[in-house]
């Protein structure tokens, strides 16, 4: 007999961590299931403290971590020898790619949430309600007076340190103290803040950093090493937050190495009864039963399972009676922009710490007035800092002139990398590869996805606004820059079972339940209608938030 639990939750990151502390919070009890190893706060975080001089390859990678992860090997930042075993082995864990697709996945508990970059942003009504607006995609189902207590509650929670700006195309929030822009940041601010009729501003990114002490949570320490896990637990992440805060409940069962390969679907009472999982370490086959189920394994992975489930009653997958499952992936296209140097100036200063949060310049095309010849826009991260002893390796030079100069801070750099929106599109799938396997012997996911033209259009202005901006600031030797782009690399991905108006136009409803399952949530970015510009993980925890609190409510109706 399978065991029973009022709720189980499919994925330990961001989306997964929210769900299980509200759930549990309010009373119910929570299996948590995640298909990699356990990572216990600070314990684990084994390399959070060293120096790059203990490494053997001084943080670099080496070729057996290139040939297990291939695909991480293209970020051209992300692999390294500090936390390699934060990402998935991809010989394990394969997919197809039908088009080039950068699929950078963290399988342990807490996820991404471990890595990820913590800009936190809320959306705002020209992002929910652009798609209706301008006939793109379906409508959301939301308006942002809807999500505006949600982002409250879990920006409070999670420790979101910004400023008040007062701008309608990104809402303030309840935040602690902003982390101040350096010398030279707040100097551009000070001249972008003059020009462009105040169109354009420059502020310190909104960040999952605390400022400000929480329970259990110490300040940040300006190490900028918040990738390798963080001692202090001062950013935001499942192993210093929500996962606590649900064990403290005493109402949390975790157990990692189980693989969720199918959600359990009755066609008589039209409700999922459970899951079935498999012991990543054994092979063994488990099944655990309940009342509801949170997929939040991140967008893809959460489709996949989708797509694998109730397939007896739908070719397609659970969820898949609209014919938009495996649909509308989207991401954050970017790696362009422009940079230059700061002659003369701030000679006499240095930043002290390293700051783990970048400047930010909210979105600006097609608002107050501006038209492109593309729908929607994109912002900037970057900022300014001084050049290290680094920049003296081309040169190879010598003699003690050489090394005096290299002790000394080099020149003030400045620029920034636009991130821009991706326009949900039909043609963008995910479907499941029936001929290629995993470790474990489960089809992998097909992923068909590829930016459009109006990306393609965007892409002009999100170089040269940037170069045009510094130069009118007097920022010189200005150079744009555009690496490419594949879908992916933005490690954004949105959508394949989008939120909607109706059963015929989407998989999920306004409170994230699957149409054809209603016991069935998913939070993670799965969920998404469209992708705006700002980073999406704050909207993937008010999600969260919010559908918990309906699925108590519903099974306190009798509903569920």
């Amino acid at each position: 007999m399978a065991e029973t639990w009022d709720a189980i939750v499919v994925g330990s990151g961001i989306a997964g961590g929210w769900a299980a502390k509200e759930l549990t919070e309010k009373g119910l009890r929570v299996l948590m299931l995640e298909r990699g190893r356990n990572v216990e706060h600070i314990t684990d975080y084994t390399n959070a403290t060293k120096g790059t001089w203990e490494y053997p390859h001084r943080g670099g990678a080496t070729r057996a971590m290139r040939a297990s992860h291939p695909v991480l090997e293209r970020s051209r930042f992300a692999l390294n020898e500090k936390n390699p075993d934060f990402w998935v082995n991809e010989t394990d864990a394969p997919y197809t790619e039908v088009k080039r697709f950068d699929w950078y996945r963290g399988y342990q508990v807490g996820g991404r949430s471990l890595m990820w970059g913590r800009c936190s942003f809320r959306w705002s009504d020209l992002d929910y309600e652009a798609n209706a607006k301008q006939g793109i995609g379906t409508d959301w189902p939301i308006r942002y007076a809807e999500m505006d207590p949600w982002y409250s509650h879990v920006e409070k929670f999670a420790g979101i340190a910004g400023s008040i700006e007062q701008l309608p195309q990104l809402p303030d929030g309840d935040f602690q103290p902003v982390m101040p822009l350096n010398c030279a940041e707040e100097w551009f601010a000070g001249k972008l803040g003059k020009m462009y009729d105040g169109h354009r501003r420059m502020i310190s990114s909104r960040t999952a950093n605390l400022t400000r002490p929480l329970p259990g949570r110490g300040a940040c320490q300006s190490r900028d090493a918040c990738w390798l896990g963080c001692p202090y637990g001062a950013y935001f992440s499942t192993q210093s937050s929500t996962l606590p805060a649900a064990m403290k409940t005493g109402r949390l069962t975790l157990k990692p190495h189980s693989i969720v390969s199918e959600v359990v679907y009755d066609r008589n009472t039209k409700r999922a009864t459970g899951v079935r999982v498999i012991d990543a370490l054994t092979g063994a086959a488990i099944e655990y039963d309940a009342r509801v189920i949170f997929l939040c394994a991140s967008t893809l992975n959460s489709t996949w399972l989708l797509l694998r489930s109730a397939t007896d009653v739908w070719p397609g997958g659970l969820g898949s009676s609209s014919g938009e499952l495996g649909h509308n992936l989207m991401d954050h296209h970017f790696r362009l922009g422009a940079e230059g140097r700061l002659d003369d100036m701030f000679t006499d200063r240095i930043q002290v710490g390293q700051r783990p949060n970048p400047s930010y310049i909210p979105r600006y095309r097609n608002l107050m007035g501006d038209k492109r010849n593309y729908l929607r826009g994109f912002g900037y991260e970057g900022g300014a800092s001084r050049e290290s002893w680094a920049r003296g390796v081309a040169e190879m030079a010598i003699g003690g002139e050489f090394k005096d100069r290299m002790a000394e801070p080099g020149q003030w750099t400045i620029g920034g990398t636009a991130f821009g929106e991706i326009l949900p599109n039909h043609d963008n799938t995910v479907t499941l590869d029936e001929t290629t396997k995993d470790k474990w012997g489960l089809p992998v996911l097909s992923i068909d996805a590829q930016p459009g033209e109006n990306e393609r259009l965007m892409r002009v202005d999100m170089m040269n606004d940037m170069a045009e901006m510094l130069t009118a600031s007097g920022v010189k030797d200005v150079k744009t820059f555009d690496y490419g782009y594949a879908m992916g690399q933005g490690i954004h991905e949105m959508g394949t079972a989008r939120m909607g108006t109706s059963p015929k136009n989407s998989v999920l409803n306004k409170h994230n339940q699957v149409w054809d399952a209603p016991n069935v949530f998913v939070t993670d970015g799965a969920c998404m209608t469209s992708a705006a510009c700002q980073n999406p993980s704050l909207s993937y925890m008010a999600f969260s938030a919010r559908a918990a609190d309906f699925a108590v409510a519903e099974i306190t109706r009798r509903n569920l």
